[in-house]
């Protein structure tokens, strides 16, 4: 039921989204939900679930670049650097990685699937 190839091209614009364009971030995950369900071509659950999975991963991506960029980014300034920076920064943003994940696999996922239904109607 995973159409691998939409899957990583949807989670390849989230990272992007989520990463260069954090201000257009609802409206770019729009757009790339839709773009995973119209590649999935697998109809509307199908796109759901293909976007839904994109943003997932896409989520988890941007939560691991966020604390190794934390850790190591942060030991320039002292304090923040180190395991003490990989502790603050994993512990205060558990709860925001969480809520990305449900935010971005809702999002993807529903114009994931209207991207899905356009597509199946067009290849009947």
């Amino acid at each position: 039921m995973t159409k691998w190839k939409a899957v990583i091209i949807g989670f390849i614009l989230a990272v992007i989204v989520k990463s260069f364009f954090a201000h257009y971030e609802f409206i770019g995950l729009l757009l790339v939900g839709f773009i995973t369900g119209y590649i999935a071509h697998d109809g509307m659950l199908g796109g759901l679930w293909n976007a839904a999975v994109a943003g997932a991963l896409g989520t988890i991506t941007g939560a691991i670049l966020f604390i190794i960029i934390a850790t190591f980014g942060g030991s320039l300034f002292g304090i923040f650097g180190g395991l003490t920076g990989f502790t603050i920064s994993g512990l205060s943003s558990l709860t925001a990685i969480v809520f990305d994940l449900i935010y971005y696999a809702i999002v993807m996922g529903i114009t994931g699937a209207i991207g899905g239904a356009i597509a199946s109607k067009n290849r009947n």
